[in-house]
């Protein structure tokens, strides 16, 4: 019997902040690399870092513009990149990046973009593996995307693109406890809405299973 949806999304928390962290010692000679022209060592910290730098950009502006901006918050980097001083602190640094380059998003868009998602949802999509499908992943985005900035950009880190506790704590510049009670905090305030939602999700979900 599948779980319903929040059960299957809460079962990772215990795994996210008990997993022990790893230490990649390399990502300083990966950038001392490429602050020598190396373009393969910065395709390695792209490939690296691209999940934690969407992560941080999901959790601020619409899916939509989530992926175009992983490219240019990366091309941002790599012209900036001398004037990073500390290479074991590129995960921090470039989340920064990322942060800054989603405010920008939103003071030159205009309309104001929304982040709810839920117009590109066209139909649902059939779920026989008991994986989190299009319209119920969407809703959930969206409801997380509502909390305070502080337990949102932890929980998308860890839900939506799958980093451990200890690898967000290293991605984005905060300790590993921060991480541990921003992402329980924050669960606890995204199951509240979530069943707070529920019954008023239930009919519309019905209904399209009648359609």
């Amino acid at each position: 019997m599948a779980l319903p949806l929040f059960a299957r999304f809460a079962a990772l928390e215990w795994q996210s902040v008990n997993t022990a962290g790893t230490t990649d010692s390399s990502d300083e000679s990966l950038v001392a690399a490429a602050k020598n022209g190396n373009r393969a060592a910065f395709g390695h910290l792209y490939e690296r870092f691209a999940r934690s730098v969407h992560g941080i950009l999901l959790a601020r502006v619409p899916s939509f513009a989530a992926e175009d901006l992983v490219q240019e918050v990366f091309l941002q980097a790599l012209h900036s990149l001398q004037s990073l001083r500390d290479a074991s602190r590129f995960g921090p640094w470039i989340a920064a990046i990322a942060r800054n380059r989603a405010t920008d998003f939103h003071r030159s868009s205009k309309p104001q973009y929304s982040l709810d998602d839920s117009s590109s949802a066209k139909e649902p999509t059939e779920n026989h593996s008991g994986a989190i499908g299009l319209t119920e992943g969407i809703a959930l985005l969206n409801a997380v995307r509502e909390l305070p900035e502080a337990y949102r950009e932890p929980l998308i880190l860890r839900f939506v693109e799958g980093l451990t506790g200890p690898e967000i704590a290293a991605r984005t510049g905060l300790t590993h406890g921060s991480v541990r009670v921003n992402l329980h905090r924050g669960m606890q305030m995204l199951r509240e809405k979530w069943h707070r939602a529920a019954p008023q999700a239930r009919p519309r979900a019905e209904n399209e299973k009648l359609s």
